[in-house]
């Protein structure tokens, strides 16, 4: 293998394993949530680096040993334990990346980088549409709900209801209370 082809194909490794992880829920999930603290992108940037350092370093690596590595980093990293059974997926993806560059197979590299990253956009496609569909079946289905007080004495659910004052305007909703969309602004009594 040429210098130069070598180092094309460590630039594909590294963009395989970069897609991985970019289309790994799980990490996507901590990154955009902030479970990595302040700097979640930065960590999952500096992730794609230490997966491949670990590769590179490990020759000869059991989908075990890449699963507990992964896991390891969510946890030390992110404060996330991996429990949707995507850590053998996507250790299984990076084994597999590997095993293409260690073959200096660039034509593969490239080809799987391009469908993980194909299949992400089919996943954010499909979630965005379920999503506005979900939206749309919510706002037709809106029912209206009347509440009225009733003050019998009983408790409900081991909450005994506080006394009610008895002024003239102690059960009617004042019209400052209503706000848009029908919703009534609940004060607390003094």
């Amino acid at each position: 293998m040429m210098a130069g082809a070598g180092e094309d194909s460590r630039a594909l490794f590294r963009a395989g394993v970069r897609a991985a992880l970019e289309a790994w829920p799980a990490l996507q999930i901590a990154v955009e949530n902030g479970f990595g603290g302040v700097h979640s992108q930065e960590k999952a940037e500096w992730l794609g680096g230490a997966v491949e350092e670990y590769f590179f370093r490990n020759a000869d690596l059991e989908l075990n040993e890449v699963e507990d590595f992964l896991g390891e980093l969510m946890t030390n990293e992110f404060d996330t334990v991996v429990e949707d059974g995507s850590l053998p997926q996507v250790s299984q993806q990076l084994q597999t990346l590997f095993h293409h560059f260690q073959r200096g197979d660039g034509a593969a590299l490239k080809e799987m980088a391009s469908h993980i990253t194909q299949k992400k956009r089919e996943v954010r496609a499909t979630a965005l549409t379920a999503a506005s569909e979900t939206d749309k079946d919510d706002a037709d289905n809106v029912e209206e709900m009347e509440v009225t007080a009733v003050n019998d004495g009983a408790a409900t659910d081991g909450v005994s209801p506080q006394p009610e004052p008895s002024g003239p305007d102690s059960q009617t909703i004042k019209e400052e209370d209503i706000v848009e969309d029908g919703w009534t602004i609940v004060r607390r009594k003094k």
